[in-house]
């Protein structure tokens, strides 16, 4: 792994304290407050920790409840809530401060088969022939492993509040699919409350926009692999109140819908 992608990793992997009670490290990203893919990332890998391998997470609901400090550690507090025949349920609360600052519920499940389908994938174009087309954006963030090749969607003012793009890990990672889940709840903040910026010709930098994600809810639809492409389809079908909300669905290069995701956040737009 690279430098940056196993620094992730091991943020990700969190110390165990007590029975039930983790600690980790935070990153700075430049952001006014913790960035929350961290919190969603690292909730998940507090309550993975207490279940039974056979069973993966399948779903997160999680709200954010006070910003949180990139530059101290956030202590997550697993309850076990229930163990069921099939399903398992952990409420997790992360605190800094003394005080919580986001909280979830996980839920985990064993594989079964039974009926099946899925929504179709976008048509678009696949990753290594978009790289250099001129409707295309490669964005990279300095030190960071993460990469986001965007298709141009919200490129003009007045477009539909919908936005794609590929995104992956870039170096290699352990066949873990719990680590690959940490690393998909992680890179599920990314881009999607800013949808619903995308009609009103608005960017997260506007000196004039309040921003900050409310909840995340993830659902995961079966395994993945972070560090090869995946297209995340986002929209926005409503923002008002000074509140937007958006929704995305994942798929790998093959066109399995991978996971799902919902999010509600602060668009608030002061004088």
């Amino acid at each position: 792994m690279t430098d940056a992608l196993n620094a992730l990793v091991a943020l990700l992997g969190l110390e165990e304290l007590e029975e039930n009670l983790f600690r980790g490290a935070s990153q700075d990203l430049g952001l006014p407050q913790l960035f929350g893919g961290q919190v969603l990332g690292q909730a998940l890998s507090a309550a993975t920790h207490t279940v039974d391998p056979a069973r993966r997470a399948h779903s997160l609901h999680g709200y954010f409840l006070r910003p949180g400090d990139p530059h101290r550690p956030v202590v997550y507090q697993v309850d076990a809530v229930r163990d069921g025949g099939s399903f398992t349920t952990r409420r997790v609360t992360a605190i800094q401060k003394g005080r919580p600052i986001f909280f979830c519920s996980a839920s985990f499940h064993g594989v079964e088969t039974s009926l099946s389908h899925q929504a179709a994938m976008p048509d678009v174009t696949q990753p290594e022939a978009l790289i250099d087309a001129p409707e295309a954006r490669l964005e990279r963030f300095p030190g960071h492993p993460i990469e986001f090749l965007h298709l141009g969607d919200e490129a003009e003012p007045g477009q539909p509040a919908h936005k794609r793009l590929w995104f992956r890990f870039t170096g290699d990672l352990p066949d873990d699919p719990a680590l690959h889940r940490y690393l998909l709840a992680y890179s599920s903040d990314f881009n999607l409350l800013t949808t619903a910026l995308v009609p009103h010709g608005i960017t997260y930098g506007d000196s004039k926009l309040q921003i900050a994600s409310l909840d995340h809810a993830l659902w995961f639809h079966g395994d993945v692999r972070v560090n090869d492409w995946l297209l995340y389809d986002m929209d926005s079908p409503w923002a008002g109140g000074a509140r937007g909300f958006a929704r995305g669905s994942l798929f790998d290069r093959e066109g399995r819908l991978v996971a799902s995701t919902a999010q509600e956040g602060l668009t608030r737009m002061r004088e």
